[in-house]
């Protein structure tokens, strides 16, 4: 009767109208875009290489790259392999993201629907979906969706431990290897240390826990190890490499400062307050099993978040447990809160959709000159063309997003679906009105093409001094250009070179050929030399 009740808070059509939803913002900017600088421009790059052939290791461009393992990289060729006749490669591979990602929110909601019922079971998806941190990552090319996924898949399976341990202890298994075959074993560290943190907690330690965690471990092993073992059998020197960056990814990055403070406070948003409210709620309550569950898989990875640097990508895993404690929250929110969450967000996606349209309209006409002219400046050279399909895409979400905020009835769950509808809504309205404007300055493929038209059909070898793994790979997958580096490069006739604007151009036994950037892009310079 309780689980009809719990359902009954969840419509059928508010569940299928949030999984549409998921589904819109999941699509929206993972296609019809270059690779772009940094990540998602490094990762496409390692799948291109798999692509090419060597699926063992993960490579830039040719050379081994190691600093994460390859499960990511192998479903993203995958989907270019299977999908490059239908859409560009680069939008094909990134796919992966989409599946993943959406692997992350089904798994996400039915662990909320089994820590709190069927009202968090529809806020947990959409919390995720609106909260800032996620939105750029859960779009690029990006392993740590994978290992998210798996994160999710292992408190599920320890959200089941307590009441069917070997269940349990199998679905955590899944979880962990997949999150060591997405990102290595920091994140399956906090797994583990959350699963152990539990054993303290009278409602795992069963009778049948020692033979959930011989299953865990053996599911976990099964997947984790087949890669590993290979890549020291055909490659032991680069698995010594592999192993040394596994082992000082575990220790301290910096340590906890203003910096991670900061990241914490805007990507987090709103997940960050409403767990925090939760707790509030449940501070009588912590011992309770699924409070406690919560509690310690946020306590161990925010504090992986903190001792690594600040960066989205690293505190995507903290996400996974405080969207869960917010989930248990957001219906419980005090009227006036509810309240003014809820006006917050209309009014401020409101106000930058407005902006959004005001830029899109300057871009295609020329009017207001001003604004136009902030568009030009950052972008000299580009011309916007109007799409009606992109157009009339536009006009729904803007429609759409009105028709949601005039006629939502009240539910406990309004204001965190209307949020998560305003942030789609203007993610849409970017990806659509200035994703041509936006595409232009951050890829790298008219840098790419300068240097082809330079170089020549035959350049042979080419060296490089300061070029990131984002510019080689983007080099190698738009024109195939590819560099080597120290003494390997000490005879090459040609030479690339990253440097800033103001840096002298002059190398000694080097003839300056070309000299491009991305467009509009003051800082970054990359030059083409030639040997005297």
């Amino acid at each position: 009767m309780q689980a009809l009740t719990e359902r009954t808070l969840a419509p059928l059509l508010a569940r299928r109208a949030a999984w549409i939803l998921c589904g819109i913002w999941l699509l929206a900017g993972a296609i019809g875009h270059d690779p772009w600088k940094v990540d998602d421009a490094l990762h496409l790059g390692v799948a291109w290489s798999m692509a090419g052939g060597d699926w063992l290791v993960p490579r830039i461009a040719g050379d081994p790259w190691l600093v994460t393992p390859p499960l990511y990289h192998w479903l993203a060729a995958l989907c270019g392999k299977a999908l490059g006749w239908l859409l560009p490669w680069h939008d094909a591979a990134r796919l992966a993201s989409v599946l993943f990602g959406g692997l992350y929110l089904v798994v996400i909601s039915r662990t909320a629907y089994r820590l709190d019922g069927g009202s968090a079971a529809l806020a947990a998806p959409l919390l995720a979906i609106g909260t800032l941190g996620m939105l750029v990552p859960m779009h690029d090319a990006q392993p740590a969706i994978a290992a998210i996924a798996g994160f999710a898949i292992a408190l599920r399976g320890l959200a089941i431990w307590q009441q069917q341990a070997s269940r349990g202890g199998s679905i955590f298994g899944l979880g962990l290897g997949i999150s060591f075959l997405a990102a290595g074993s920091d994140i399956a560290a906090v797994e583990l240390a959350t699963a152990i943190t539990l054993m303290l907690h009278p409602d795992w330690r069963r009778r049948e826990s020692l033979r959930a965690w011989l299953i865990a471990l053996g599911i976990a092993l099964a997947l984790a190890l087949p890669w590993p073992l290979l890549l020291w059998q055909q490659a032991p020197t680069l698995f010594d490499l592999g192993w040394t960056a596994e082992l000082s990814s575990l220790g301290l990055h910096g340590g906890p400062g203003v910096n991670h403070l900061e990241m914490l406070a805007w990507a987090a948003w709103p997940v960050l307050p409403l767990a925090l409210w939760t707790l509030w709620l449940e501070r009588r309550k912590a011992l309770l099993a699924q409070n406690f569950l919560m509690l310690a898989a946020a306590a161990w990875a925010v504090t992986l978040f903190v001792a690594d640097a600040p960066r989205p990508a690293t505190l995507l895993p903290a996400l996974v447990p405080l969207t869960l404690l917010a989930a248990t929250g957001a219906s419980r929110l005090r009227r006036g809160a509810a309240n003014a969450f809820d006006w917050f967000g209309m009014m401020t996606f409101t106000l930058i959709a407005g902006l959004i349209w005001l830029g899109g309209i300057a871009m295609l006409t020329g009017e207001p000159a001003r604004v136009a002219k902030n568009f030009s400046k950052p972008a000299p050279g580009f011309i916007a063309e109007a799409s009606p399909i992109l157009i009339l895409l536009a006009i729904a979400a803007t429609v759409g997003w009105l028709a949601v905020m005039l006629r939502t009835p009240r539910s406990p769950w309004r204001a965190a679906a209307r949020w998560s509808v305003g942030l789609t809504t203007i993610w849409l309205l970017l990806m659509t009105l200035w994703l041509p404007w936006i595409d232009y300055g951050k890829s790298y493929r008219s840098v790419s093409a300068d240097f082809r038209e330079a170089l020549g059909p035959h350049p042979g070898c080419i060296a490089r001094r300061g070029l990131g793994l984002a510019q080689r790979a983007s080099l190698d997958y738009f024109n195939g250009i590819r560099t080597v580096g120290g003494n390997r490069g000490k005879d090459c006739r040609h030479l690339i070179a990253q440097a800033g604007a103001g840096s002298a151009k002059d190398l000694p036994g080097w003839t300056l050929v070309r000299e491009t950037s991305r467009p509009g892009d003051k800082n970054e310079r990359l030059r083409l030399y030639r040997r005297d």
